[in-house]
């Protein structure tokens, strides 16, 4: 069970660490980075809503910027990781957060293994062309040797494609509801899993196998999910 810290986008980092501190989670997410999140550009698709605050809350990211300051992520680190003994996704949305998760590592507040979470294909962020996808990971290689697992995050329409282009690479894939709301062209996803058999049917497809709970667990240094608070 992964927990975000990353939450929405107009919440404090009080109210992001909420469900962390009740979960006391075997995982959780950590943005590396602020950055600008725009999801504005999306509303030109839509002539009807079917919420009152969708429109607005989309408008809302022209001048929003999601903020993860250096303070902010050791304040996470400290707090649910030193505390719970939880584990981290750092989700890097460019390769200037990968210099940050290298930072946080270099003071000695981080050890090894680093669940690296790649994140392509949202404006503001990383583009999700190949080319971006192997830039990641070569800069990945070079700043953390063997000391990380890698995987790949694509927005919208890349999801598929780019997850299927990194697990060819060596990298793990997240797929899901919060990243793309489609289950193929111009079709929408039942559920999350959906999304989860369709990638794995690609990934048995090309010889790839699929980790269990246990193996995830031992690959990324959990503490066991006896350990949690719920």
């Amino acid at each position: 069970m992964n927990i975000s810290t990353g939450g929405g986008l107009t919440m404090s980092l009080d109210e992001r660490l909420e469900a962390a501190h009740a979960a006391k989670p075997e995982l959780c997410s950590l943005n590396m980075g602020s950055m600008n999140f725009g999801l504005y550009h999306i509303t030109a698709k839509y002539s009807e809503w079917k919420h009152d605050w969708e429109r607005g809350y989309l408008e809302d990211t022209r001048g929003g910027i999601v903020s993860n300051t250096f303070e902010q992520i050791e304040r996470v680190i400290e707090e649910v990781g030193g505390a719970y003994g939880t584990r981290f996704e750092f989700e890097c949305y460019d390769v200037s957060h990968l210099y940050a998760l290298a930072h946080f590592l270099d003071r000695g507040l981080l050890k090894p293994p680093l669940f690296v979470q790649s994140i392509f294909g949202l404006l503001g962020g990383i583009g999700a062309d190949p080319e971006d996808l192997m830039h990641m990971r070569r800069t990945a290689e070079r700043l953390f040797g063997d000391d990380f697992v890698w995987s790949i995050l694509a927005a919208g329409k890349h999801q598929m494609a780019l997850c299927t282009t990194g697990a060819i690479m060596g990298g793990n894939v997240r797929v899901g509801l919060e990243d793309s709301l489609y289950i193929g062209k111009g079709k929408l996803a039942k559920s999350n899993a959906e999304q989860v058999a369709k990638i794995r049917r690609i990934l048995a497809e090309l010889s790839l196998e699929v980790a269990t709970p246990d193996e995830a667990r031992d690959i990324l240094k959990l503490k066991g999910g006896d350990e949690v608070g719920f």
